[in-house]
């Protein structure tokens, strides 16, 4: 018996002889790396906690959110802003840090939207996940469930005729301020974005409309410039004798320099004879009242430079009833050139009559405590300018961002006649329609698209809560509604209640929906396809370059390791 014992010792089990060899080692010794189903409702996990963060941002009552970076501080509900000031570590969470950007630049709203979405998908794919449901299934099952909402949507929206596109657009417009800081006056800046964008040429760049902001005064002293308008730029002592209004100018536009300028610190000039002094002296004030003729034989009565003007320059204009600016910020220069037809000119020795601009009507105006400069009745290309007044920076800040959310909206919405109600009332009518439609299929694919109807639902679910209403009350609400074939009713903020959306003029492109839908899928999908997170320490990377002390200068290392110094 006892040699029996002994035998087992000697011969190890199959299993035994397993464990005893010796592990692999591929990466890194400290590398971070985690795989499989946990590391997926990992990822799941820090989404969830970037989207319960803009969570309460949404719709006509959601909150607002200050961030403060240094001494810079923010206060907005712009979901993209929010994302954007977030500093995110999470490598998963930072797609839907990218889905925020990536909506804000296509469309300009709906950007918290396109956030809970993904949010959502990926909370109800995570108890298919924990329960041994393949990602890959859910991610078919997920497009699917996308296609099926982009066709409806289709579908369902309507498209309004030309002769009544200023209601359409001025109604989307208010939409959109409904949620911002500046929602009281929505009446007074959803006409003034339609006229603006509608003051465009046909291809509708956004750049031709300018955003100033100003100080002072009250949201209500806004105002909008059919033209171009500027602040005044640095000026010198002259400028105060210049003409400050012009009827049809000619405007010249330079990147050129109108100063003396000084000599470089190491400048030598030797000469043999002290009269030639006299000629160089009198050679650089030849060149710059060259330069000065030039412009004045042109015949241009506004002079813009990207550069500096000097006072012999401001000077020399106002003797000759002209108007001088220099130093224009380059956008501005921008705008002026594309609104007048002039073309900037880097010298002055061809200033023909073509690379002139012109405009109806030029004048400099007190505006708050600023002057602005204010070209109107531009006929090469239309261009627009608004000005902002508000007490505070931070809220004229929010109000430029308000206006610029919807300004994209009413832009989007010209080029792509067609909108769907808002409130919630289209999610959920695709909400109905994907479960109706699961329950025609069979297999884990009903599941996963009863999952993604539901998702939907957080739309109006999330309104109702950041309005402090009763959620559950008002999704039934709208579950009868819809199922009774009322596929526009959608929460009723005023009322507590639910109402029809496309009655009440709360109206969205449908491109916003579009947009956000498909962006919020192919974010949860990308973060479903993940399952294993390498993350190399820096620390443990290979030096890139040479140790300190040892490079190719005379650093003491060097010259130890030659011997010398005797030691």
């Amino acid at each position: 018996k006892n040699q029996r014992r002994r035998g087992d010792h000697q011969a190890p089990t199959p299993r035994m002889s397993h464990m005893l060899q010796p592990s692999i080692i591929l990466l890194r010794e400290g590398t971070d790396t985690s795989q499989g189903t946990p590391q997926v409702v990992s990822n799941i996990n820090a989404c969830q906690a970037v989207v319960d963060a803009v969570r309460t941002t949404l719709g006509p009552r959601g909150m607002d959110k200050l961030m403060v970076s240094g001494n810079n501080m923010t206060i907005t509900n712009d979901g993209a802003t929010v994302m954007k000031n977030f500093d995110v570590v999470h490598p998963a969470a930072k797609t839907l840090v990218e889905i925020a950007k990536s909506q804000d630049a296509e469309v300009g709203d709906g950007t918290t939207t396109v956030v809970i979405l993904a949010g959502e998908f990926l909370s109800e794919a995570k108890s298919f996940v924990q329960e041994g449901v393949h990602p890959q299934v859910i991610i078919r099952g997920y497009r699917k469930a996308c296609n099926l909402a982009r066709e409806k949507i289709r579908q369902l929206q309507v498209t309004f005729k030309e002769e009544d596109s200023r209601k359409f657009l001025t109604n989307c417009a208010a939409t959109s301020m409904q949620s911002k800081l500046i929602a009281s006056q929505k009446e007074q800046f959803s006409k003034m974005v339609v006229d603006a964008v509608l003051h465009l040429d046909e291809d509708m760049d956004i750049d031709m409309i300018g955003v100033k902001k100003e100080a002072g005064g009250s949201l209500q002293d806004s105002f909008m410039v059919e033209g171009v308008a500027f602040k005044k730029t640095f000026s010198y002592a002259g400028f105060e004798q210049q003409p400050k209004s012009f009827v049809e100018p000619k405007i010249v536009c330079l990147n050129l320099e109108l100063e003396l300028k000084q000599e470089k610190e190491n400048a030598e000039i030797r000469i043999e004879d002290p009269s030639k002094y006299q000629e160089i002296v009198d050679a650089e004030w030849s060149i710059i009242y060259d330069k000065l003729d030039c412009i004045v034989k042109s015949g241009a009565n506004i002079v813009l430079s990207r550069l500096a003007i000097g006072d012999l320059a401001t000077q020399y204009f106002a003797d000759r009833k002209m108007f001088c600016a220099g130093r224009v910020a380059e956008e501005d220069l921008k705008r002026v050139c594309k609104a007048t037809g002039a073309q900037v000119q880097t010298t002055v020795s061809n200033l023909v009559q073509s690379v002139l601009g012109t405009c109806g009507r030029f004048e400099e105006q007190q505006i708050g405590k600023e002057r602005y400069n204010l070209f109107s009745g531009c006929k090469e290309a239309k261009s627009c300018t608004i000005v902002l007044r508000g007490g505070g920076e931070q809220f004229i800040d929010e109000a430029e961002r308000s206006m610029h959310d919807a300004i994209m909206i009413v832009r989007r919405a010209v080029k792509h006649n067609s909108i769907v109600a808002g409130g919630g009332a289209i999610e959920m009518e695709l909400s109905k329609y994907l479960r109706e439609y699961s329950l025609s299929i069979t297999g884990k694919e009903q599941l996963i698209i009863g999952a993604y109807a539901r998702a939907l639902e957080v739309i109006p679910r999330q309104l109702s809560d950041n309005a402090g209403f009763d959620s559950t009350t008002i999704l039934n609400q709208l579950r009868q509604k819809h199922a009774q074939g009322e596929g526009w009713y959608g929460v009723d903020i005023a009322n507590e209640s639910t109402c029809d959306t496309m009655a009440s003029n709360v109206w969205e492109p449908s491109l916003v929906k579009l947009n956000a839908i498909t962006a919020a899928t192919e974010a949860a999908c990308l973060i479903l396809s993940v399952d294993q997170t390498i993350k190399n320490n820096p620390s443990e990377k290979p030096q890139a370059g040479p140790l300190p002390g040892r490079g190719r200068g005379r650093g003491m290392g060097r010259g130890m390791g030659r011997g010398r110094g005797g030691f």
